[in-house]
């Protein structure tokens, strides 16, 4: 699962002022990209993650632009190791990245891009509520494994085309993904499961048919202009 690869530009290391703070990221434009896919990642993980990796390599073959970045400091990650309290903050999470949704918008090789939100697990959550925030610059968003449950009072308010991938064993976010669904408001959304697959999605072609997934999605709302 290697990310890098000639048809694109080479991985640009980038951080992004949050605040006070920076945060670590990793930025990928093909030439010619229409689009840009920001990865929010979930619980206890970060933008070096291989099922993230993975999927961001297999849009960027697709010519999509990825940003891929850490939700939280060095520190803060060390402080959420022992406490875990962090990782499920979707208030704070779903703030750092509206503020990066605002960083890429100004940002001269990324303005003008359609956006795209690839969120997992707590993520997915953050993901939904930025795009309630920015619903005209956000074009779609994708969940694998998410918690769209966690974004309750932004669902009613969502209005980009959303797919939510869930594992056929993981029943119970299966369940929560089905109860969210309900409740967003986007005309195009669809929940698609993956047979057999369990929640990290581990299983021999599971996180394959994420890619496809999430390609054929952003693609057709990112890249193909509809």
């Amino acid at each position: 699962m290697n990310s890098s690869s000639d048809n694109y530009k080479r991985d640009i290391e980038v951080r992004i002022p949050v605040d006070s703070i920076n945060l670590e990221g990793n930025l990928n434009i093909p030439e010619g990209a229409r689009g840009i896919v920001i990865f929010v990642h979930g619980s206890g993980s970060s933008r070096h993650s291989p099922r993230n990796q993975y999927v961001a390599d297999e849009l960027r073959r697709a010519g999509l632009g990825t940003l891929l970045f850490d939700l939280l400091t060095i520190e803060e990650e060390r402080i959420d190791m022992m406490t875990r309290h962090l990782r499920f903050d979707i208030e704070l999470l779903s703030k750092r990245l509206i503020d990066v949704t605002g960083w890429v918008l100004n940002r001269p090789e990324t303005r003008g891009l359609n956006i795209g939100y690839f969120g997992a697990s707590t993520g997915a959550a953050a993901a939904l509520i930025a795009a309630k925030e920015y619903a005209t610059a956000v074009k779609a968003v994708v969940s694998r494994g998410g918690r769209p449950d966690l974004a309750e009072s932004a669902l009613i308010h969502v209005k980009a085309p959303t797919l939510l991938i869930v594992g056929g064993k993981d029943i119970q976010v299966i369940d929560l993904n089905k109860w969210a669904l309900e409740r967003i408001v986007a005309l195009d959304k669809e929940l698609k499961i993956v047979p057999g697959a369990t929640h990290l999605f581990e299983e021999p072609g599971a996180l394959e048919e994420v890619a496809r997934l999430a390609g054929k999605w952003f693609t057709r709302y990112l890249a193909d202009g509809v």
